[in-house]
């Protein structure tokens, strides 16, 4: 099992592991405590509603956000095995925004309890290699997914994301899935495992370049 899907399911387990009576029935804050629980300073967190404010975002409607992720999603392998009305229900715990060009989503080595799902638009995602040299790892297209892999396991950002022309995201963020956990989480199970499998390949390409590039 690759590591990061080790760490959700061990998130997880660590949840369903506290004694019935410290839980309120119908709560969940799997994802919203992680950070804490790793031991991050509160201080380091920067949550969407401060990069929001930081790059000028701009609320798009959630009616034309869940028309442009089912349009996307169904064109997918994996994510259109969440059919139209899951997607519906997604709808109440994504957040929609238009980001401007040039605007850095999400910044390599901080700590972010969001992810992005790419609407329009295109998105850089680069990586600044420990001797200064900045690699591109690839130009995101409408339809992926960036930021999932330090929501599910509350580490650091891995690259940074840049929006190279405007762009219309949906974002999903640690207190959201965790009221999707409370409010609907057969949704949320099959959410989390999506983004898992889709995660572990990516970082598999991700790794294979990296490892030709030292070559």
């Amino acid at each position: 099992m690759e590591p990061t899907v080790k760490s959700v399911f061990g998130l997880l387990k660590r949840g369903s592991d506290k004694p019935a009576d410290s839980r309120n029935a119908g709560d969940s804050v799997f994802f919203s405590t992680a950070f804490a629980e790793q031991g991050v300073d509160p201080s380091m967190l920067v949550p969407w509603e401060a990069r929001a404010v930081e790059i000028g975002a701009k609320s798009l409607s959630s009616s034309r956000g869940v028309r442009l992720l089912q349009a996307l999603w169904k064109k997918d392998k994996y994510m259109a095995l969440l059919d139209d009305n899951a997607i519906q229900r997604l709808e109440r715990h994504f957040r929609f925004a238009t980001v401007a060009a040039d605007r850095d989503i999400i910044r390599q080595d901080e700590y972010g309890n969001f992810m992005i799902v790419l609407l329009t638009g295109s998105i850089a995602v680069d990586r600044v290699q420990p001797w200064g040299e900045q690699l591109r790892l690839t130009e995101a297209r409408p339809g992926d997914i960036l930021g999932e892999m330090s929501l599910l396991d509350s580490g650091m950002r891995f690259s940074l994301c840049s929006s190279l022309a405007e762009c219309e995201i949906a974002v999903l963020s640690a207190d959201g899935m965790d009221d999707m956990m409370s409010q609907d989480p057969l949704l949320a199970a099959s959410l989390i495992a999506l983004l898992a499998r889709k995660l572990s390949l990516r970082l598999r390409v991700v790794s294979a370049r990296l490892s030709e590039r030292k070559a």
